[in-house]
């Protein structure tokens, strides 16, 4: 375990009763980086987030935060982190403002210090508009950013976020993102657990992706995707009637979607695996010209998050 590691945990373990919640996970997460914390409802995600924000004591393992032992120091480890829980924890009556002062007057700021800090969220979080309008009434995705600029009051060195986007519209979640991309450029270390493998494509620097409480696979979007094989070459035919000739021409290929006897749509799809990437398809448009077979579309497409999940919980 690295003691220069913002996040260290190893062999960490959490049992209610006879079931394990947790079982013996390890990963780190360096100063200043984004860990995307992948997994479905029940893989253990909320509870690791517990863990490290010492709402829970381990049953097993060791987990240190800053290099502090989250069980040992909590206390210290508290005093370095924030957390934005999956329910945003407001007061709907305060305005956005009132909320952040009741945030930074419990974390002990008063006066002129305080009112800097708010001026300064206002202004990094873009709550010009709505600093004076009661929590209540803000759209979902401006509620998410006001929780998240009171978890920063304080300057936390790691911010754990717990599904922070889970039930807001896909504007408002486009929103988050671009207000959680900008903590890294802050310097805070952030552990984001998420179940829409596309949040964490775009945001994170590396991701652990869990499954029932375990760590299914980990490593950078790109090192994730390759696990899943080749990038594949998709086309869609110009005439349906053209099926039966595009896979007589693409003989020596591995062919993994093709149009089925009796397919009615209109422009039917092929995918084939592309372990050459543009060569591949390339060879490809030249069959097909050979041919005078038509395309409405081709292009080369790598394995998406999605797929590297499912092949890889279908094997653990």
């Amino acid at each position: 375990m690295s003691a220069d590691a913002a996040i260290a945990v190893e062999n960490l373990a959490k049992r209610y009763g006879t079931v394990e919640a947790l079982k013996g996970i390890s990963f780190e997460v360096p100063h200043g980086q984004i860990l995307g914390l992948l997994g479905p409802n029940g893989s253990g995600k909320t509870t690791t987030v517990t863990l490290l924000s010492t709402l829970q004591r381990p049953t097993s393992g060791t987990a240190r935060v800053c290099g502090h032992d989250v069980t040992a120091e909590a206390a210290r480890v508290r005093e370095l982190i924030s957390l934005t829980g999956q329910e945003a924890s407001m007061d709907d009556g305060l305005t956005a403002v009132e909320n952040l002062s009741v945030f930074g007057r419990l974390t002990g700021l008063r006066g002129a210090p305080l009112k800097s800090r708010i001026d300064d969220l206002v202004e990094q979080f873009d709550l010009r508009d709505v600093r004076d309008r009661r929590v209540g009434a803000l759209s979902g995705g401006m509620r998410r950013r006001v929780d998240i600029a009171s978890a920063l009051i304080t300057r936390p060195k790691v911010l754990f976020l717990d599904e922070p986007t889970t039930g807001l519209d896909p504007r408002s979640r486009a929103a988050v993102w671009d207000t959680v991309a900008g903590l890294r450029s802050e310097g805070i270390t952030v552990l984001l657990t998420t179940q829409y493998l596309e949040e964490a494509d775009r945001l994170a620097d590396n991701i652990v992706m869990l499954h029932e409480g375990s760590v299914a696979a980990s490593g950078t979007p790109a090192m994730l995707k390759q696990q899943a094989g080749a990038a594949v070459c998709e086309m869609t035919l110009a005439d349906r009637s053209d099926a039966d000739r595009v896979v007589g021409q693409l003989t020596g290929l591995e062919i993994i979607e093709a149009p089925t006897d009796g397919a009615t749509t209109a422009h039917p799809r092929v995918v084939l695996r592309a372990p050459d990437g543009m060569a591949t398809v390339g060879s490809v448009i030249e069959r097909l010209q050979t041919a005078r077979i038509e395309v409405v579309d081709i292009g080369l497409r790598q394995p998406s998050l999605d797929e590297v999940f499912m092949q890889l919980t279908e094997t653990v």
